[in-house]
């Protein structure tokens, strides 16, 4: 069903694992959660100027407030007109809703295919055939070893399912890791404590989108749900995943950081540039000289 997400992101996450592979080993585990951040490094990479592009969006819009507050207020009983007037003084300033949207629709789209790649290394249990479906007849152990997954064959299949780190397979969650729990938790909790970290302290340094009732709750719900929802998910994901989820948060919280001390240095700039024309001389207007 997304086998154009899936192929794609088989195919970055093999290259790194190749390169890492060399000094390291094919069934490294190392290796391989250091593909899965190259490949975070990669996408995140790829959408730095999407990204900026929406804070600057984000920038006006909250400027803009008042105008829209007044077009509100003015077309109360026509939502139509309400409409167009809103899409018109957007269109005025540049602003487009749809390009926010873009970074967001990447990201969840790399996630599921990430997420399905990883899983499907390992097809033995009901649920290892795609993101929303289940099979009755699951893959034995010697017929998922030898059967090839996306663009990873036999060979890179294998080296997944025996690399380990600290004795804990790359596959295993906290909620079904049996014998080497203490493992898993060793790798798990400082990942999703990372994770849940960086996603509250993104919300802290981004600006809020307005002061209604809508934005107050989408900012509790970045400040404190968001986080612990990470929290709950270390409990269910495999570890190799959880890798994915901390470097993508690490990699927001410190490109908002960079994007809002960028915009900060521009708005000052402006405002240098408003003195500046505001003390200079009218068009022929002489420039009035202080005699000594």
């Amino acid at each position: 069903m997304l086998d154009f997400v899936y192929f794609p992101v088989s195919a970055v996450l093999w290259c790194w694992h190749q390169l890492f592979a060399i000094p390291l080993g094919a069934a490294s585990g190392v290796a391989w959660l250091l593909a899965v951040v190259a490949l975070v490094v990669t996408v995140r990479a790829l959408l730095v100027r999407t990204a900026l592009r929406q804070a600057r969006s984000q920038k006006i819009l909250r400027s803009l407030q008042p105008q829209m507050d007044t077009i509100r207020r003015t077309h109360r009983d026509d939502p139509r007109a309400q409409a167009e007037k809103v899409r018109q003084l957007h269109r005025d300033n540049g602003v487009s809703m749809f390009a926010g949207f873009v970074p967001l629709i990447a990201q969840g789209l790399v996630f599921l295919g990430l997420f399905h790649v990883l899983r499907s290394f390992d097809r033995t249990g009901t649920y290892a055939v795609g993101p929303f479906t289940a099979t009755d007849t699951p893959l034995s152990i010697e017929a998922n070893s030898a059967t090839a997954n996306y663009l990873f064959g036999v060979p890179e299949v294998r080296a997944f399912l025996d690399a380990t780190l600290f004795g804990a397979p790359l596959s295993a969650t906290l909620s079904g890791a049996g014998e080497v729990f203490v493992a898993v938790a060793v790798l798990a909790v400082p990942l999703v404590v990372i994770a849940a970290l960086a996603t509250h302290f993104t919300a802290r340094i981004t600006p809020p989108t307005g002061d209604n009732s809508t934005a107050a709750l989408l900012r509790t719900l970045s400040l404190w749900v968001f986080p612990a929802g990470a929290l709950i998910g270390g409990a269910i994901l495999p570890v190799v995943v959880l890798v994915y989820f901390a470097t993508n948060a690490v990699w927001t919280c410190g490109q908002q950081y960079l994007i809002r001390r960028k915009l900060d240095a521009e708005t000052a700039a402006d405002k240098q540039v408003v003195v500046a024309r505001a003390a200079a001389p009218r068009p022929g207007v002489k420039p009035q000289r202080h005699k000594r």
